[in-house]
């Protein structure tokens, strides 16, 4: 009895996730659409979603944030913020984290999602991973946004893994080749507890707080690209670390 009790929570719990995606994608939507008209508007956006969309999901979800900083974000300059990916709180963790404006690196898959879909194909950086063309697509793309004074933010491992055991899966070149060819600082976050309030098992989660943690950032300025397996391994194993304290 006390399973089936437990497993109604759950439910219930997701339900009430998407419904706050939702509403405020409802109650905004006229907004939403006239600041994806234009790339030059896009801060706006940035600013509508960080604060009436993420905001609300998180609180509303019960998981108020902590974060600690190693090194400060300097406002007006670009990064490439990398983290550890294990749910979809992160997506809105990390719009809480920064306030400088940044345009997500993603799958294309995610386009299909109802409400969401519609503006994440308007404003983030699309990549087919099974598609070359695609991909290098992403580096013209991510300079555009870059010239534009805006931060790009890439899940590094690619997805999440299947097997939730896996602590950190391993890392994608591309966040860190990226950074390189633009001359641009890479942050490293570490998320400790998003997985275990909203993991991708449906009959898991729960309310509490996330932590997380803006390490001390690696400049790219004097690195080229046949650094870039080194920083990549650097980057994660200081994500591994934290993780695994």
């Amino acid at each position: 009895m006390l399973r089936i009790v437990k497993n109604i929570g759950y439910t219930l719990y997701r339900i009430w996730f998407y419904v706050l995606v939702a509403v405020p994608i409802v109650l905004f939507f006229p907004f939403l659409v006239l600041t994806t008209l234009s790339e030059k508007w896009y801060p706006q956006f940035f600013w509508l979603a960080r604060n009436f969309w993420a905001r609300p999901i998180l609180l509303g979800m019960g998981c108020p944030q902590k974060v600690t900083w190693e090194q400060k974000l300097v406002r007006g300059k670009s990064y490439m913020l990398v983290a550890n990916h294990t749910s979809m709180l992160d997506i809105m963790l990390m719009l809480r984290i920064s306030r400088n404006p940044f345009v997500f690196v993603g799958k294309k898959e995610l386009v299909k999602i109802p409400l969401f879909g519609f503006f994440y194909k308007r404003v983030c950086i699309l990549v087919d991973r099974e598609n070359s063309r695609s991909r290098m697509g992403v580096y013209r793309r991510a300079q555009r946004r870059l010239d534009q004074g805006l931060s790009i933010c890439i899940f590094p491992e690619g997805g999440v893994p299947d097997d939730e055991s896996i602590v950190l899966d391993e890392f994608k070149d591309g966040a860190f080749k990226m950074a390189i060819a633009h001359n641009i600082p890479v942050v490293p976050m570490t998320f400790y507890d998003n997985k275990k309030r909203f993991s991708f098992t449906f009959l898991s989660g729960g309310p509490g707080l996330l932590r997380a943690k803006v390490h001390a950032f690696f400049e790219t300025a004097n690195l080229e690209d046949k650094d870039k397996a080194t920083l990549r391994e650097q980057v994660r194993n200081v994500i591994l670390k934290e993780l695994e304290k």
